[in-house]
């Protein structure tokens, strides 16, 4: 099935998802994300602002701040995307496309993060994932000095357990899936 077409899919029933139904299923996936050992040894966190009913990040973001964790969200400058800093949900306001990010800050690469949670709109269980097509956490993880762990954040009905989707050269695999119902462990994409 064409990438596009699956976006499409997938995109439509996480519209549909009731403010019940979202909040219900992102407190689950964030359980299950706050156990993860990647999640504990980390120093410095990347994590994301919800959009369109993406997954909450909300909570991790409070225990990360708790845990003394670094933790930075990501910035749209024009092509390209940058991380900052935040000290606290207080710390965004709405920015590109309508997006919650920091709006101060020094600018902080994807060499910096141990880990790092990348949203998507579909994952497969080898850990390719279709974002929304404009490539900005495609280039921005193309970063050479790159280390981090990274992890797709979504509802389980975004895996496609059955096939593999189509990857392009610049595509990059998570290591590890979250949901609201399993921790699928994709294997290693880390650089050392």
């Amino acid at each position: 099935m064409p990438k596009r077409t699956l976006r499409q899919q997938v995109l439509a029933r996480r519209k549909s998802l009731s403010q019940e139904e979202w909040r219900a299923s992102s407190d689950l996936a964030q359980l299950n994300f706050l156990s993860l050992e990647e999640f504990t040894g980390a120093e410095c966190v990347a994590l994301y602002s919800p959009a369109h009913h993406e997954p909450d990040t909300t909570m991790i973001l409070g225990a990360a701040i708790a845990a003394g964790k670094k933790v930075l969200y990501p910035v749209v400058c024009g092509n390209h995307m940058v991380l900052r800093q935040v000290e606290g949900a207080t710390c965004l306001t709405r920015g590109c496309f309508g997006i919650l990010e920091p709006c101060s800050g020094p600018d902080h690469q994807a060499d910096e993060a141990d880990l790092i949670v990348v949203p998507g709109v579909v994952f497969d269980l080898n850990g390719h994932r279709i974002g929304y097509g404009k490539g900005f956490y495609d280039r921005f993880l193309q970063h050479p000095g790159r280390h981090a762990h990274l992890v797709g954040l979504c509802y389980d009905f975004q895996v496609m357990d059955e096939m593999s989707l189509p990857v392009d050269q610049h595509d990059i695999q998570m290591e590890v899936l979250v949901t609201d119902k399993r921790i699928i462990h994709c294997g290693s994409n880390r650089r050392h």
